[in-house]
């Protein structure tokens, strides 16, 4: 396209996206399987087209950009040639609903989405690129579709996927040329000859690339071509002349509009700073972490200006001087204050290390509501300092503020400065705070929540011309260390930490007034505070370990690798990769003639499930033997991680995160013990490796039985249901008994085993689809039996509808501690994304209040082995257990203690029972 060459030049450069063909490509480069969020929306063509925005935003720095989508098929193209891309299929189930979230991604970067009915977004790229060329403007058009091609000029550029999201190919007029042999301008001449498959655009039979290619360079143009048709000798000329009117059809379609109507000018398309809350709230629903910092690490200029930074002037305290300029910290309101007087805690910042229960202190920044800071250097800490520092550690009045504090709590225990990682008087986690107020957030970086909160920025950049010195660090996110800079001053890091220590000051106290005005400080202050030093106590206790045992069992997970592989082999008469799924697909579908499975973009899926229900359906020994190697190998991977877990002192110690799960349940990572099988032999096998340590007995376990059950009744209040547990029969074998109106000596395994899988997939929004697959029945059987159901238990019925239906007015869900989730989908136009939605909404309640109450039942546990001087302790909390280590003597004191403590945690409308099991192995201990 030629641009005036008398328009002023401008300095913008404009980037034009196509939002379908990027998507589209996005969607085939990466695996869906892989992509996807916890509630089960499909993410990898919105993953991969936000991963190539940024790389181009990146790269081309453009200062105007928009995207450009697709409206539907029906365009001005098919009103004129009614079989335009009419051979096309439908969009994978996968890829449905994944346009609408990159538009809300563009919507949060405040990047234009444009789309014009009856027209393509070919058709806007090319008339927007129209204007930025008279404009004077350079374009540059990313898009997968070649018809783009005829818009370069030596202003326009294409960048066309060349591999993936990631290798792209500049196409200028002179790549053009090279690649075709023909100009830009020529190539929708040749495209019309050529035809186009993608859209359905017939080619001459007989007439390939290269004869168009020539026929458009001999002659010059398509035009020129038609009018001497008569003179193109040979077979492909006279399948030329039958075939004009199709020819011209194909040039008039492939010819891009450049003058469709928008609501938007390219000035108006000038790059604008980010929705900081909206990005937020997008990447969170996407559970985009990685891509969220990539965002941010590789274009910070689009971030808006903070209102301000943060200033500090170091004090330097004299030694012997700590003592005093404590005692100007603020303390909490006391008798005769103002109970509703704000709280001004002093701001911590810990310098070091800390890892798998230990840690290293070696710096400590400290930030009073009065703006005094200072810096304290441990090592060279004046003794009656390092006294005074503990001392005010351990001062319950003094409130206190830090980031992610429980890895810093190691650090200050080992240091000498708390006893039993215990902090005395803190008062706000400034990012359990954030997650609280927002669950579905995956990331608390420090200074990304001070400039989300406090519209303020750490500054914590380095100078461009100075280099950090690798000594140095400074912990910002409380469990990672960050590289500091250097700085004109003779300690660069006390400025640092000062400024990381005020921050969290300020952010306290505002973190803690939204969790206020939502009802959820109580849950901060009396749980999830109390809870981070209980697990520090428990990280650092760590559980002990057979480790002779736990390398046996790697041996013998090795062998049966080996053996279901060799077995495997047998049955099918050669090798494969047993975890290729291209191989296995030609074995199963291809040489064995296996049923089917569900169809994916690389073939039949050999996914476990599929599998599981391929052997149930033929009992074929391959699949035997494939099974147990794929058990085998994830046992074997489970085992060497325990292995490479081990610490010196013999135990593995996990770090357990409160910050992961939205509905409030704990995470254990580096190892996770939470996912160790149980229900399995194999998996039995590898609790057994888990030991009493030395200087103790035995292992206790105590879990809650049928907790989310107890809370469905409580929640829900049915009369039926709360009976049934009061009954002190089986409960399953009680509600079948109501279900299907028959004694409960007359209820049967099977009806036994149908109503527990009712009960609990209920929580979880099972559909009679759901339900007929778990029991293998009919969806007509399934909704029969839940009607049933439901017409003895119409409490739970009613229940079910109404959190759904008051989730949808108010946004949330809450638990009994009053433990937010919000559901924004409840109310979205994608039906996929609302019903995900309602059956979060249903099962946030329930799994979240079974969190609260494990986590109260820990605090109770701790402090009443605590309070009554035993020496047993809390080595484990998984789901809703707790495994505790008992010392000499201890056994039936601490049982009856951990009993009251957990039956009591909180009150519910039917009581809490609670199971006990003893023995030397963590398996042993089971019950």
């Amino acid at each position: 396209m030629a641009s005036d060459p008398a328009a002023p030049r401008t300095a913008g450069r404009l980037l034009l996206l196509d939002g379908h063909s990027l998507a589209y490509r996005a969607f085939y480069a990466l695996p869906v399987e892989n992509f996807s969020t916890t509630t089960g929306q499909h993410t990898n063509a919105v993953y991969g087209f936000v991963a190539m925005l940024i790389n181009m935003l990146r790269d081309e720095a453009p200062t105007h950009l928009a995207v450009a989508f697709d409206v539907g098929r029906h365009t001005f193209r098919t009103q004129q040639f009614p079989q335009y891309k009419a051979n096309r299929a439908a969009s994978p189930d996968a890829f449905a609903g994944q346009i609408p979230l990159i538009k809300e991604v563009l919507a949060a970067l405040n990047i234009p989405s444009l789309e014009v009915d009856t027209y393509e977004a070919d058709d806007i790229i090319a008339t927007l690129t129209h204007q930025g060329a008279d404009q004077g403007m350079e374009v540059l058009i990313s898009s997968g579709d070649r018809d783009a091609f005829q818009l370069v000029t030596d202003q326009v550029t294409v960048l066309y996927p060349k591999r993936g999201v990631s290798e792209i190919s500049r196409m200028t007029p002179e790549a053009v040329q090279q690649r075709y042999g023909l100009t830009p301008a020529q190539y929708p001449d040749y495209a019309a000859l050529r035809g186009d498959p993608s859209d359905n655009l017939p080619s001459i039979a007989g007439v390939g690339e290269k004869t168009a290619a020539r026929w458009i360079a001999d002659y010059g143009s398509l035009a020129a071509l038609l009018e001497q048709a008569d003179q193109v000798k040979g077979k492909a000329g006279q399948l030329l002349r039958e075939h004009l009117d199709q020819v011209r059809t194909n040039r008039e379609l492939t010819q891009l509009v450049d003058t469709v109507p928008l609501p938007l000018t390219v000035q108006q398309l000038a790059r604008q700073a980010w929705d900081r809350e909206a990005v937020h709230r997008v990447f969170d629903a996407l559970e985009f972490r990685v891509l969220r910092e990539r965002l941010y690490a590789t274009l910070e200029t689009a971030q808006p200006e903070a209102d301000q930074g943060f200033e500090v002037s170091v004090e330097q305290v004299a030694p012997g001087g700590l003592a005093q300029w404590l005692q100007a910290t603020s303390t909490f309101p006391v008798g005769g204050a103002d109970p509703a007087a704000p709280v001004q805690p002093t701001g911590l910042s810990v310098v070091g290390r800390w890892s798998r229960g230990t840690g290293e202190a070696t710096a400590l920044a400290l930030a009073r509501s009065d703006g005094a800071t200072t810096y304290l250097h441990l090592a060279d800490l004046d003794p009656r300092d390092h006294s005074a520092l503990a001392d005010w550690l351990a001062d319950p009045s003094r409130p206190k503020a830090a980031h992610d504090v429980k890895g810093a709590l190691h650090a200050l225990t080992d240091s000498g400065l708390i006893a039993q990682a215990h902090l005395a008087g803190l008062w706000c986690d400034t990012a359990l705070a954030a997650y609280l107020a927002r669950p579905d957030q995956r990331s608390y970086d420090l200074a990304d929540l001070v400039l989300r909160y406090l519209n303020r920025s750490l500054g914590l950049e380095p100078p461009a011309d100075v280099a950090p010195p690798q000594e140095l660090q400074l912990s910002l996110d409380m469990g990672e260390a960050v590289d500091l800079a250097q700085e004109p001053e003779p300690d660069p890091s006390s400025r640092l930490a000062a400024v990381a220590a005020q921050a969290v000051a300020d952010l306290a106290v505002e973190l803690m007034a939204g969790l206020a005005s939502t009802g959820q400080e109580q849950l901060m202050r009396e749980v999830e505070l109390p809870l981070v030093q209980v697990l520090a106590r428990m990280e650092r206790a760590g559980i002990a370990i057979d480790s002779a045992l736990l390398h046996e069992l790697d041996r013998h997970f090795a062998d049966e690798v080996a053996s279901a592989a060799s077995d495997a082999y047998e049955v099918i008469g050669k090798q494969i990769n047993l975890g290729s799924p291209k191989q296995l697909q030609v074995v199963l579908f291809d040489e064995l003639h296996m049923p089917k499975t569900k169809r994916t973009k690389t073939g039949w899926t050999t996914d476990a499930d599929a599998l599981a229900s391929l052997f149930a359906q033929t009992q074929h020994p391959f699949l035997h033997h494939l099974l147990r190697h794929r058990d085998a190998t994830r046992m074997k991977v489970t085992v060497e991680g325990l292995l490479k877990s081990i610490s010196d002192d013999g135990r593995i110690h996990t770090t357990y995160n409160q910050m992961i799960a939205a509905t409030g349940r704990l995470s254990s990572n580096d190892p996770n013990l939470q996912n160790i099988p149980i229900r399995t032999e194999q998996g039995r096998r590898i609790r057994e490796t888990f030991v009493v340590g030395p200087g103790f007995d035995s292992l206790m376990t105590a879990d809650y039985s049928q907790i989310e059950m107890r809370i469905m009744a409580h929640l829900s209040q049915d009369a039926a249901l709360i009976d049934a547990f009061h009954s002190g029969e089986d409960l399953h074998t009680s509600v079948a008994a109501r279900v299907f109106s028959v004694p409960a000596d007359q209820v049967s395994s099977i009806m036994r085993s149908r109503i527990k899988a009712m009960s609990y997939g209920l929580a979880y929004g099972l559909s009679n689809y759901g339900l007929s697959q778990q029991l293998g029945v009919t969806p007509t059987e399934a909704q029969a039996l839940m009607d049933e159901y439901f017409q003895r238990f119409g409490g739970i019925r009613d229940y079910l509808h109404g959190v759904v239906e008051q989730a949808r007015r108010t946004g949330y869900t809450a638990t009994v501690l009053g433990r937010r989730r919000y559901l924004p989908d409840l109310t979205s136009d994608n039906r996929q994304r609302r019903e995900i939605a309602e059956r979060m909404a249903l099962n946030a309640p329930i799994q979240g209040s079974a969190a609260d109450i494990i986590k109260l039942a820990m605090l109770r546990t701790d402090a009443a082995l605590r309070e009554q001087g035993l020496v047993s302790r809390v080595l484990l909390q998984v789901h809703d257990e707790l495994v505790v280590e008992l010392a000499p003597g201890e056994s039936e004191a601490a049982e009856a203690l951990v009993r009251q403590a957990m039956s009591t945690a909180w009150p519910l409308a039917v009581p809490l029972t609670v199971s006990v099991g003893f023995g030397h192995t963590w398996h042993a201990a089971a019950h």
